[in-house]
């Protein structure tokens, strides 16, 4: 046995004697040999999880306000000390061209009041005519407030929204109780529990999955081959998206949480499968037999599969350092997704090549003659190996300048929360927002929730000045008289500031008052909580951008904490993060793009400049991440497979990359499509998060894989392999390339002995 085999721990090259696989291998040989037993188990768990679901399944729900914030503070005192009044509501508003204040229109008016609040969920009504209510100065709008039993918009069922919706419209239609016409009148409701019942749904998941199994068909040639792909990733699907309402019951699940689910199992699902069988059939190509070829592809690829998977499990638990709850539900889900895709690689696709495997060239289509993947690197892919290892410089550099110029647009992005402002023209919320803004300034779309909270044994009179002092207050323009609550120790305000819920100014706004103005505003013993929509928002993006460094900092450090292990390789792994890094910032700078509006925001449904949530940025950072580092694993595997047996890093660069540029590329394209099946979804934050992805997933597999990589490989040398020996000794071997010499004959190395570690 020569010392580079025993280094590595495998028989000399050219034999092929009896070996045991290693545990992918194993798992993939019993499923093969027992696939009928194996795809009956699959259909028993997506059968327990469906009841699962069903029994004790519950409700999405999120909460987005920021822990031991002053909004979150002021939340739970309105819950506590206003019944009613503590959960989501709903702006009522009325316009009419003649005027709101005649006796006709405030008949409907009751009227429509009371059918809306025999509406589930309605727990009290601010009448638009009332002491909570307000008339516009030219009396041609009122605005009232519909106060829901429900913590927030997402637990509110559509179907009661939409119930109010429709009685709005039917008021707006002068349908009143006693027959007559409504003499102009329009009955608009806004507000996030109305945005989210006007949001329809266009079924993502089944175009992506169509724009999948068109490319598979294209890059396998074959229909059976480009299947197997997709029963891997339907059988994941299955059973993890019917599982996330059984994770609801027991921790807090964003209703966006499924789409996000859905994307990571569809796309990884089908992209991992993807590479087991192009390995497959090379293997197959060898000689092997099915069963053979089976476990070879587990015990080589699907290495790589298990620690590509782990990366992006790895980077969607860094979501916990955010320390919000909705951050955590979101990537519980996403980890579900992708274990239960992992389990569908190692179990489910094996079983399905016991009864497929031999027919995989099968149901051919009459597509041009290609190499197939079987054979070896075609000449394209390797005369542009050579090519980017001659330019290497060049090619370096230039992918370095195209990722800082995509990136640059993020420099000038606006965080915050999209409100009504952003929706269609043509929605209830766009209109009722629209009209407010006409009526009574835009600040009043996003009033600021005040709660006086008084100490045991103040005096009621002692916040008795509060209102006088608010209305100095620069950027103030009304303020509501104070409201008690039941048992005193409590008074809720309402501020309407001069400026919109997106503005600067209103966030200004919001420290002037919490810093300098209330703590002197009132009497000793009273404290004063600034609340509601605009002021939570506020809270959140702050806290979120105060703990994206651990974030950033987690999820890289541990990415290539596991990279270095995969690779044994210092090289390899700082490599890894900083293009990663650079990937990630190019796809922000395409989202701020689009997020400006204009041409390139009208192709994906954004008409005018909207902001970016906070939380956005974060996830698809968590998620895009994990999948960049997929893309690493698959080439560097092989690049690493191909310098272990020959010894000579400039042509395992170039044989790597031209071996998986296909494979890369067809599996890029693939999720690319999958994502880009999300851009049309009305929810914006799932429109972002596809965009996002999409365009990073493109950047990534063509600019960075292809050209980056590789240049800066053939930059370092001989370098990219090296491990300090003492380093070396501590790590474990993870053999992420495999043991390819157990079921490949191959001539014994003639180049100089690969060295994986230099002392």
């Amino acid at each position: 046995m020569s010392q580079a085999a025993r280094d590595e721990g495998r028989p000399t090259a050219g034999s092929r004697g009896p070996h045991r696989p290693g545990p992918l291998g194993r798992i993939a040989g019993w499923s093969f040999r027992h696939r009928g037993r194996t795809v009956l188990l699959w259909l028993l768990a997506a059968g327990a999880v469906f009841g699962l679901s069903a029994g004790f399944g519950a409700k999405y729900s999120a909460d987005y306000s920021a822990p031991g914030s002053d909004s979150k503070q002021a939340q739970q005192l309105l819950a506590r000390d206003f019944p009613g009044l503590g959960g989501e509501s709903i702006n009522l508003v009325l316009s009419a061209d003649g005027g709101v204040t005649d006796a006709a229109t405030r008949a409907r008016a009751k009227d429509l009041l009371t059918r809306m609040a025999a509406v589930p969920h309605v727990s009290g009504i601010d009448d638009p005519y009332g002491p909570r209510g307000k008339v516009s100065p030219d009396g041609r709008t009122a605005l009232g407030q519909l106060h829901l039993d429900v913590a927030n918009a997402p637990d509110m069922p559509k179907a009661d929204t939409q119930r109010l919706l429709d009685l709005a419209a039917t008021a707006s239609d002068g349908l009143g109780s006693n027959g007559l016409g409504s003499g102009g009148l329009r009955v608009h409701l806004g507000g996030m529990t109305v945005q989210q019942a006007e949001q329809g749904a266009i079924g993502s998941e089944g175009i992506g999955m169509a724009a999948a199994a068109v490319i598979l068909v294209i890059t396998f040639g074959s229909v059976v081959a480009a299947g197997l792909p997709l029963l891997t990733a339907l059988g994941g699907l299955a059973v993890s998206t019917t599982a996330l309402p059984v994770l609801a019951a027991v921790m807090p699940v964003p209703d966006w949480s499924t789409s996000l689910a859905a994307m990571l199992g569809i796309g990884v699902g089908i992209d991992y499968a993807l590479l087991l069988v192009t390995r497959f059939r090379e293997w197959r190509a060898e000689g092997l037999a099915p069963e053979e070829a089976t476990v070879a592809a587990l015990d080589t690829a699907g290495r790589a599969v298990v620690v590509a998977g782990l990366t992006v499990v790895v980077s969607m638990l860094g979501l916990f350092a955010m320390g919000l709850s909705f951050m955590r539900g979101a990537a519980v889900s996403a980890v579900l997704s992708l274990l239960v895709v992992l389990a569908a690689s190692a179990t489910l696709f094996p079983a399905l090549l016991g009864y497929l495997g031999r027919h995989i060239e099968r149901l051919r289509l009459p597509l041009p003659r290609r190499r197939s993947p079987e054979q070896p690197a075609g000449t394209g892919w390797l005369r542009w190996s050579r090519l980017v290892q001659r330019h290497r410089v060049l090619g370096a550099v230039t992918g370095v300048l195209v990722l800082l110029a995509l990136a640059a647009p993020f420099l000038g992005v606006r965080f915050g929360f999209p409100d009504a402002g952003n929706d269609p023209a043509g929605r209830s919320n766009r209109q009722a927002y629209d009209t407010v803004a006409a009526g009574f300034g835009p600040g009043s779309n996003g009033p600021l929730v005040l709660v006086a909270e008084l100490a045991p044994g103040t005096r009621p009179d002692a916040a008795a000045s509060l209102p006088d002092r608010l209305r100095s207050v620069p950027g103030v323009v009304a303020v509501t008289p104070p409201l008690p609550s039941a048992d005193g120790h409590s008074l809720l305000l309402t501020v309407a500031p001069a400026t919109g819920p997106q503005s600067t100014a209103t966030k200004a706004l919001v420290r002037e008052l919490r810093e300098h103005v209330l703590p002197t505003a009132a009497g000793p013993g009273v404290r004063v909580h600034v609340g509601g929509a605009t002021a939570a928002a506020i809270d959140s993006t702050d806290n979120i951008a105060r703990r994206i460094p651990l974030l950033v900092g987690g999820v890289v450090t541990v990415s290539m904490l596991l990279l270095l292990v995969a690779f044994r390789s210092l090289a390899v792994a700082l490599k890894a993060a900083v293009m990663n890094l650079l990937s990630v910032g190019a796809a922000y700078g395409v989202v701020a793009l689009v997020l400006r509006g204009g041409t390139a925001g009208r192709l994906i449904g954004i008409d005018n400049p909207t902001p970016l949530p906070a939380f956005v940025p974060v996830l698809t950072f968590a998620v895009l991440f994990g999948l960049s580092m997929d893309y690493e694993v698959f080439l560097v595997s092989r690049m690493r497979e191909a310098w272990l047996h020959s010894g000579d890093n400039a042509q395992s660069i170039v044989t790597g990359l031209a071996g998986t540029a296909r494979v890369i590329t067809a599996a890029a394209a693939i999720m690319v499509s999958v994502f880009a099946a999300f851009v049309p979804s009305p929810d914006l934050p799932i429109k972002v998060i596809g965009v996002g992805m999409g365009s990073a997933i493109l950047i990534d597999a063509t600019l960075v894989r292809l050209l980056l990589v590789p240049a800066v490989m053939h930059l370092l040398g001989g370098a990219n392999w090296w491990l300090p020996s003492w380093l070396d000794r501590r790590l474990p071997h993870l053999h992420i390339e495999g043991h390819t010499e157990r079921y490949r004959p191959s001539p014994a190395p003639t180049g100089p002995r690969p060295t994986a570690t230099v002392g």
